[in-house]
């Protein structure tokens, strides 16, 4: 899909990889429909991206996303682009998982893209077709110690979003996953652990290949669109294909 003129919904877009993502789609043309906790940032974020319009919303709050979804097809007529991005991690021991924070875990990383899906495919569906992207995570690639509570939440909305491929290619919806490696935000210093917090996704990384920058995520994010792909990878060397 071309995103010039097309009405794209970014969740999570106040920082990090949607704000970036937020950033590279206007400069391409999309009109954008901005979703995120914190009102004020994206206040400015919409003084910075003309035409663009802040939806504050809750993507844990079922109702919340449901009225998040109504609210951007009445301000634009139309939805092109969803793309599921807010989310938050986790790192801590499978016995250190304090249920409770998990629970509200899953409502935001796996409850919240699908009940955005289920809010937005008859719109899609009614325009004759859209495009639908999920953004997973590359451990889910891997068996991760400390990682296997976030890890999990991801997994799911990977199943939920390569079914719904298959569910929905009929009526011209593609629906894709972007899997990001370790990326410069403030995603570290915002997850749930029961481990002193890393500062950094450069400190977070320890050795292993350095993070990437929410740019270059953005640019993937981009891609996928174009291409209608079933996923795309940060690096050849996360796919599985190509190991």
């Amino acid at each position: 899909m071309d995103v010039k003129g097309k009405v794209v919904l970014v969740t999570g877009a106040s920082t990090g990889i949607g704000l970036e993502a937020a950033r590279l789609l206007a400069r391409n043309g999309a009109v954008l429909a901005l979703n995120a906790r914190s009102k004020d940032k994206l206040d400015q974020l919409v003084k910075e991206l003309p035409g663009s319009a802040a939806f504050p919303a809750d993507m844990s709050d079922e109702p919340a996303v449901r009225s998040l979804i109504a609210s951007v097809q009445a301000k634009f007529g139309r939805i092109d682009v969803l793309i599921n991005n807010a989310g938050r991690g986790m790192h801590c021991a499978l016995e250190a998982i304090a249920i409770e924070e998990y629970r509200n875990l899953l409502e935001l990383n796996i409850v919240g893209p699908l009940v955005a899906m289920q809010a937005v495919v008859p719109i899609m569906r009614k325009q004759g077709g859209g495009t639908i992207v999920n953004i997973s995570s590359g451990t889910t690639l891997m068996y991760a110690p400390g990682l296997s509570g976030y890890s999990a939440t991801k997994r799911a909305l990977n199943g939920i979003t390569l079914t719904a491929r298959n569910e929905l290619a009929k009526d011209k919806i593609t629906v894709s996953l972007v899997y990001p490696y370790v990326t410069k935000s403030d995603f570290y210093k915002n997850m749930v652990t029961a481990e002193p917090k890393s500062e950094s996704a450069d400190e977070y990384v320890a050795g292993r290949p350095p993070a990437d920058t929410s740019e270059y995520v953005a640019e993937l994010i981009l891609a996928v669109i174009q291409s209608g792909d079933a996923e795309i990878f940060a690096h050849d060397w996360m796919n599985p294909a190509k190991k």
